[in-house]
């Protein structure tokens, strides 16, 4: 029932897109470098996004394209990365990637850090002087807790680790730095034979996962801790409020005690990678009836029929790869477009407005 190999990798990756965009250009996958004394490897400036791309009968469709990127340029905001990249850049870049990539689905990560001028080189803990890099990539990702967990669910405990408070690394930007608190998350989890850990927050209620927000079901009310947890703002947990509006379950944010996650009717897991996976045991306690609830289970349904394109979605969700236009020469100049045809519409606007108004992953 349990997870024995800690060290096994979560997800096979059986294909990688041979391009990577870097500031403006495509270049090639095995060009990607970094040098060892840039600041990021030293003192974690990154921020950085995880974007699903997903097969649909009219193609690759990008999830929430929009929504990931003005986060991850809020999260650039909060670091003081000054880079120059719009967000309609950002939008078509990832868009061309994808078209490039020949791939049905996959992952897209997007990443900003602080690099190193090999001619002036700083080496100290101040971010100013170095410059910054922003490259995105994408590879072939399958379920990230497993492929039967979406099913069955999955083993979890309550980390002895808990979410850094808000006023010492802030939580709603996407950092490379705060992984490492994720990472000690993880590696108790899956050493104690789990597959996943549960942090709590600085006053002892229940934050999140290593990288998914968390729901939990009490008769036919959904409850997620609120931002003041510090949680991530996740764009699938406000994507999981939305359809349980669509649904008519009562969603509601709240602050949630240990001990509750125990006697839970139904507990799971929403995230990029993630996606939406039921929790079945916390503290080898079971969780309901031991397996995917009634309410997940429909939550579920609904989200994997939207990002199938089955389903209208509450808003413009998906961005269609192949009814782009091709894209435009590339521009080799820092921060030049890469145009992947139609602009996004006056509806993805709107999509933000809502992501940016609503108190939601």
């Amino acid at each position: 029932m349990f997870a024995k190999d800690g060290k096994a990798k979560d997800v096979s990756t059986p294909r990688i897109c041979d391009v990577v965009w870097h500031d403006g250009e495509f270049i090639k996958w095995n060009d990607a470098r970094v040098h060892v004394m840039s600041h990021v490897l030293h003192y974690g400036s990154s921020i950085f996004e995880g974007i699903r791309c997903y097969a649909t009968k009219r193609g690759p469709a990008v999830f929430r394209l929009r929504e990931h990127m003005q986060r991850f340029l809020n999260s650039a905001k909060i670091y003081r990365m000054d880079h120059g990249l719009s967000l309609d850049q950002l939008f078509d870049a990832s868009v061309e990637l994808v078209r490039r990539s020949g791939l049905e689905q996959c992952y897209i990560r997007p990443i900003l850090f602080r690099s190193l001028d090999e001619a002036h080189p700083a080496f100290g803990v101040n971010p100013f002087p170095n410059p910054l890099a922003c490259y995105i990539g994408a590879w072939d990702w399958g379920k990230y807790l497993g492929d039967e967990a979406i099913e069955k669910g999955v083993d979890v405990c309550v980390s002895t680790w808990n979410r850094l408070t808000p006023n010492s690394m802030p939580a709603m930007a996407k950092s490379g730095a705060n992984y490492m608190n994720s990472q000690l998350i993880k590696m108790e989890a899956l050493v104690n034979g789990f597959a996943e850990g549960i942090a709590l927050d600085d006053r002892g209620y229940v934050s999140e996962g290593s990288g998914e927000n968390i729901f939990m079901v009490t008769g036919d009310t959904v409850l997620t801790p609120p931002l003041s947890s510090s949680i991530l703002a996740g764009i699938t947990r406000d994507s999981v409020i939305q359809i349980c509006n669509e649904l008519g379950i009562h969603v509601k944010e709240r602050s949630i005690q240990r001990a509750a996650l125990y006697v839970a009717d139904e507990l799971f897991f929403s995230g990029t990678a993630a996606e939406i996976t039921p929790i079945r045991s916390v503290d080898r306690i079971t969780v309901g009836s031991g397996g995917r609830g009634e309410i997940t289970t429909k939550i579920q349904n609904a989200f994997f029929e939207i990002t199938k394109g089955e389903r209208a979605a509450p808003g413009k969700w998906l961005t269609y790869v192949n009814e782009k236009k091709e894209a435009q020469p590339n521009s080799t100049s820092r921060g030049g477009s890469i145009h992947a045809g139609n602009e996004p519409s006056g509806d993805d606007s709107q999509a933000i407005l809502v992501y940016q108004t609503a108190s939601g992953d």
